[in-house]
């Protein structure tokens, strides 16, 4: 009996080592990728203060847990999440010298098809100060979006269900925000319809985009420039912090406005773009 007792015990030891180098092992990650988030912050000369580390660490937590039950992304390695979704949504520095508008308290922002919540999130817990409004088709994503907003504790956020076309007419928004960004949701002459509408006269749209941008850009002329947009446009090329991975910021000014049937009702932009 001494000798089970004793192999029983022995056991429960040598688990309860596993578990202690288990937990050793997750946390030490997890303090590398933190360590990494801050260095590629700073080398896109943004310091993070403990309080927004910690909301970066709960976004992420979040992401992942509902992710488990509803498809929000594919993106999942915590160094993917970090490079692929918070430093990715930062990047709006890059295109600093092209913006006019302040990311204080006078700027209202808005993120269209923010999915998971990108790039509004990361930017809203960056510059605290602004006044974010993320839309998005699914329900399911507007509900995620409304739970980070309240844990977080991100004031003057707002996230709607809406499609993008609709978004103007239910709301009352059009020509009413000073900047407009949206990542990975559609082609820019698509794009241009379910954003241009909402900006102001001396607004300007920032487009998240793949490396080779240029046919695209001229794919999207006619639409920038029948919706009030400036062209030609300015474009930002860089690679991500530490990586191989080329991404495009592509600015536009609007200067006039938009005339008022457009954007053209729900999924006649995508179905029949501006073109030529």
């Amino acid at each position: 009996m001494k000798e089970i007792i004793s192999e029983r015990l022995a056991g429960i030891k040598e688990l309860s080592c596993r578990i202690l180098q288990y937990r050793c092992e997750v946390k030490n990650t997890e303090s590398r990728n933190r360590e990494k988030f801050i260095y590629r912050a700073m080398q896109l000369h943004l310091n993070l203060s403990d309080d927004q580390i910690a909301q970066f660490d709960h976004f992420e937590e979040l992401l992942m847990e509902w992710n488990e039950v509803m498809n929000l992304t594919r993106i999942t390695d915590d160094e993917d999440v970090i490079n692929r979704h918070f430093i990715d949504s930062l990047c709006l520095i890059k295109a600093d010298s092209y913006l006019e508008v302040p990311m204080d308290g006078s700027t209202s922002v808005l993120d269209m098809g923010t999915g998971g919540g990108f790039p509004g999130i990361p930017l809203k817990i960056m510059y605290p100060d602004i006044r974010i409004v993320l839309v998005d088709s699914l329900e399911k994503r507007v509900r995620f979006v409304q739970r980070v907003i309240d844990e977080l504790m991100l004031r003057d956020a707002q996230v709607i269900h809406s499609r993008a076309e609709d978004f103007g007419r239910s709301t009352g928004r059009r020509e009413s925000f000073d900047l407009c960004v949206s990542r990975a949701v559609a082609a820019l002459p698509v794009l241009a319809e379910y954003t241009l509408p909402y900006l102001k006269i001396g607004g300007q749209a920032v487009y998240y985009k793949g490396m080779e941008i240029e046919e695209e850009i001229n794919s999207a002329r006619r639409a920038f420039t029948l919706l009030g947009g400036k062209y030609p446009v300015h474009t930002v090329k860089y690679l991500l912090p530490d990586t191989d991975i080329g991404r495009s910021l592509v600015v536009v000014n609007k200067v006039a406005e938009t005339p008022v049937y457009y954007p053209r009702k729900a999924g006649t932009p995508e179905r029949v773009p501006i073109s030529g």
